[in-house]
């Protein structure tokens, strides 16, 4: 399913706010230790490639930074390029807090926890500096 733009919805749109609070509670009855997380590319970006899937049950204990460290690999993100993760669309959280603590403060109406992945340019420097000065 797509929007105007010809670009993927997100999961809140493809699914009525019913069926996903159903679905949230079987995946809480059948794994209740386990977060259910949606994970989505941020619909601007053009450097991360796109998830192969984007629902995810992971432990409560496993932090923020394990938890970015799946879906680095799942994208297939050299060491060296950073990413971001932020929590409903506004929060970046401490990558040291466990998902439990953040699924708890930030978890979606409907029993998910929807996290986004972005990239920055940082610095704003072009690809090939116009002069060099020594």
């Amino acid at each position: 399913m797509t929007g105007y733009n010809g670009k993927r919805k997100s999961y809140k749109f493809r699914k009525s706010l019913e069926s996903r609070k159903e679905e949230v509670c079987g995946i809480r009855m059948r794994y209740p230790t386990k977060i259910p997380v949606i994970v989505e590319r941020y619909e601007k970006e053009v450097h991360l490639l796109p998830l192969d899937k984007t629902k995810f049950l992971a432990p409560e204990e496993i932090t923020m930074s394990q938890f970015a460290l799946i879906i680095r690999n799942r994208i297939h993100l050299n060491p060296t390029k950073a990413f971001y993760l932020i929590v409903n669309n506004r929060s970046i959280v401490s990558m040291s807090r466990t998902i439990g603590e953040v699924y708890r403060e930030h978890r979606d109406e409907d029993g998910f926890l929807y996290i986004t992945y972005t990239s920055q340019e940082v610095f704003g420097s072009p690809a090939k500096p116009d002069k060099v000065y020594i």
